[in-house]
């Protein structure tokens, strides 16, 4: 073995301690990269798959009743490859052992063989016989939430009727992923559930025989979806047709892509961060190593070893470092990826199969990424081999100069004690080493506050959602659009304490080449069940005329307040308006344009009519109010906002503690390295003048104090540039994390500040116990006899 490579090892296991504080960020940065983008790629492969294998359509669009003989038309419209249609429809359902009212959507099963599109995967049991009215095929989340089995039976109103079914089969389809119930913003498998029954049963029940109120293309490949659609829409306009609408728009196909859009901005923002601290680390060990062996390297050099195998050897030292980090890092990135993936897969997604995609291509770029930040970070240090002659290396060190900040008058040592001034000598002679020490320690600070701001924002969105702006108890919803007189019938219903009334329109907003599908929604102006919330979180009351909504609408459409926009109406009427932007509200789900009701009415030229009714409820009444509720025919649906808001709390809870568990332990990894790094450089540059002020009588407490008030200070100094550069990060994040679907205003409440700051005050003081029982442990003689 060369003796460089001796000394290597020996170097290694002589700074095991350092080494591994600087392994552990490394394996930070890995493991954050490989958890997110691993993630991601296996969600979003698995996805692919079983779209590609059970037929998930393109371009979707409801009808209220089209004739079976209009497929051929559909078919042959330019760019579509294969046309499926069938009966879609909501019920109430009555669950045995279950008061509340739950919702199922309701559909058709061909007669002969399976759907052309949309299959479904059959977990357990059969599909339905064609003959047999009462036998159903359940979604295997609704199934679970009840105990639900083969043989097991329940209640739906069809059409006003009351049926008892029978689950004879349990499966999964890709359109209902994500599947939440109308008028809720977070899957309640309990309260919604997805039924299968033959085409026959259903057709009978609702009217519809040799008819469809459902159909599903498929396109070609380089088809234009937007063509096909208005095709669609010309063909469908006469039979009721609600405007077809692609997968960007469906509304499980697009929570996905939000999420899987969100890990792959995590992916962005934290391991660069994690991998710029290990890159400081690298510098701050390596640069003090260098110093230490200035002495060996000028040795070397005189020996005969070239610039070349000298930069080796300590690269060779970056390389074993990084080496373990990529080992620990790869280990922990693959098991929390796999954890993290399942959570996906088990809690809010429902995938048929599941598996962790591990890429070797991503390890190589985690690799590829460590040792590009850890040879970048030991770059300064390398250089200082290189332009180090040997003769000068091999001479002492200049000692360094101590200048008096202040005018002899204004000496320190009448106001503070003697290791104090030798402390403030110490950091004002090393300048930039002290700045580093800093930043190191903010930029731990930091990655505290921006894992913790994740629990922050969550809890704000959670307040102005559900306390601010949606304050009802429940909403009705209406199988179809009822007359306003429907409010009265509603409040009349046992434990209604107040009802407004709500009126839905589909719509597409224009403002040039930029338009979204949006529901405009139509309400009383001085609504207090469902109220508008403004940018600076105060009740908006709606104008009279044009068009409120949200940001971050406004921010896609490029429009303010005053701009006009295109609406095209969807229902009723289908005319194209130009309304003014009226208002912004502030809205963390959806996008979505606001009406006073009576403008809305107007603009819809009808009378005024409601899609649904929000409600305040007596809890000590509900009971009896969900009775009531089973027993109205015309009820499709019941959300209720407490049991919306105690699921969005479950799911967010169990999702955001993971989540911020793990950045917020790989965080506290990395702030407690940067920590310890800066203590044990620290004692190791200054051991020798330790060991000198022993000898001149010092005690060890003494000693110590001198060393650990100083770390104390450049500690407390870093913590409000920590914070400061911890809001900035968590500006990016919300900026990154923002999406149609949902987005959060950025909230890091003081707790997080205090929380973050407390958790780097506890490395320093482990650390501090460590660097003490190094000083008790000083060897006098050893120190002093090595050569300054």
């Amino acid at each position: 073995m060369r003796a460089l490579d001796i000394k290597l090892l020996r170097d290694f296991v002589r700074l095991w301690a350092q080494a591994l504080a600087i392994a552990l960020v490394v394996a930070g940065g890995v493991a954050t990269l490989i958890l997110a983008v691993g993630s991601h790629r296996s969600l979003d492969e698995t996805r692919a798959a079983y779209y590609e294998r059970y037929r998930f359509a393109d371009v979707f669009a409801t009808v209220t009743r089209a004739p079976r003989a209009l497929l051929d038309q559909i078919a042959e419209i330019p760019g579509v490859a294969a046309v499926d249609a069938r009966i879609t429809k909501l019920a109430l359902l009555d669950i045995p052992n279950y008061s509340e009212p739950a919702t199922g959507e309701v559909i058709s099963l061909p007669e002969i063989g399976e759907p052309v599109l949309n299959r479904i995967y059959m977990r357990a049991g059969r599909l339905p016989e064609p003959e047999r009215a009462e036998e159903v095929v359940v979604n295997e989340a609704f199934a679970n939430a009840h105990g639900f089995a083969p043989g097991s039976r329940f209640s739906a109103i069809l059409n006003g009727r009351k049926r008892e079914l029978q689950i004879v089969g349990v499966a999964l389809s890709p359109e209902f992923i994500y599947a939440v119930g109308p008028g809720d913003i977070m899957p309640d498998d309990r309260r919604f559930g997805v039924i299968w029954m033959p085409e026959k049963a259903l057709a009978s029940a609702y009217d519809l025989d040799d008819a469809f109120s459902f159909v599903a293309v498929k396109l070609l490949r380089g088809a234009s979806e937007r063509e096909v659609i208005a095709r669609l829409d010309s063909i469908l306009e006469r039979y009721g047709g609600g405007a077809a609408y692609g997968r960007s728009d469906h509304r499980s196909h697009a929570w996905v892509d939000h999420e899987l859009d969100m890990l792959k901005s995590v992916s962005r923002t934290l391991p660069p961060i994690f991998l710029l601290v290990s890159a400081f680390l690298v510098n701050l060990t390596l640069s003090r190593l260098v110093a230490l062996e200035r002495e060996q390297i000028g040795l070397m050099k005189a020996l005969g070893y070239r610039n070349a195998d000298i930069v080796a050897h300590y690269l060779k030292f970056v390389i074993l470092i990084v080496i373990a980090g990529l080992v620990i890092g790869g280990a922990a990135g693959t098991w929390l990826g796999a954890y993290v993936t399942d959570l996906f897969g088990g809690l809010f997604f429902h995938f048929p199969f599941l598996v962790f995609t591990r890429s070797p291509d991503l390890y190589a770029i985690a690799a590829a990424l460590s040792l590009v930040a850890a040879v970048i970070g030991a770059f300064r240090a390398l250089r200082e081999v290189v332009i180090l002659p040997p003769a000068v290396a091999m001479q002492p060190r200049v000692p360094p100069r101590f200048r008096r900040p202040l005018p002899a008058a204004f000496t320190a040592s009448r106001f503070v004690s003697q290791s104090t001034v030798m402390m403030l000598r110490n950091i004002t002679s090393h300048p930039v080493r002290a700045a580093l020490t800093t930043l190191g320690l903010a930029l731990a600070t930091a990655i505290l506050v921006v894992s913790l701001y994740m629990r922050d924002t969550m809890e704000q969105l959670v307040d102005v959602t559900y306390f601010l702006a949606d304050r009802q108890d429940a909403t009705v919803s209406f199988v179809e659009r009822r007359p306003q007189n429907v409010v009265m019938q509603i409040a009349r219903l046992p434990g209604v304490l107040a009802a407004e009334p709500l009126r839905e329109v589909p719509a597409r907003i224009r403002n040039g080449n930029i338009e979204r599908r949006i529901l405009i929604s139509g309400r009383p102006r001085e609504a207090d069940l469902n109220r508008i919330i403004g940018a600076d979180l105060r009740p908006v009351r709606l104008p009279e005329s044009g068009l409120a909504i949200s940001s971050m609408l406004a921010q896609i459409l490029d429009v303010d307040v005053g701009d006009s926009v295109e609406v095209d109406l969807l229902e009723g009427a289908r005319r194209t308006l130009s309304l003014p932007v009226a208002a912004l509200v502030e809205d963390y789900f959806g996008i979505r344009g606001m009406m006073d009701a009576e403008a809305l009415a107007r603009l819809m030229r009808e009378s005024p009519a409601v899609n649904s009714v929000n409600i305040s409820l007596d809890q000590n009444m509900r009971d009896m109010f969900y009775r009531a509720v089973k027993a109205m025919p015309v009820v499709s649906g019941l959300a209720l906002q407490r049991v919306s808001l105690v699921n969005f709390r479950e799911l967010i809870a169990i999702f955001i503690t993971t989540m911020a568990g793990i950045y917020t332990g790989l965080a506290a990894v990395i702030t407690f390295g940067v920590v310890y790094n800066s203590a044990r450089i620290s004692l190791s540059e200054r051991a020798r003048e330790l060991a000198s002020l022993r000898v001149l009588g010092f005690t060890r407490a003494e000693v110590l104090r001198i060393l650990l008030v100083e770390l104390a200070l450049l500690t407390s100094i870093a913590q409000p540039p920590g914070w400061i550069i911890g809001y900035g990060l968590a500006w990016v994040m919300e900026t990154q994390l923002a999406g149609e679907l949902m987005r959060v205003r950025g909230t890091v409440v003081p707790s997080s500040y205090i929380l973050a700051s407390a958790f780097v005050l506890a490395a320093a003081l482990l650390s501090a116990f460590v660097v003490g029982w190094r000083v008790y442990q000083l060897d006098l003689v050893t120190v002093l006899k090595t050569r300054d």
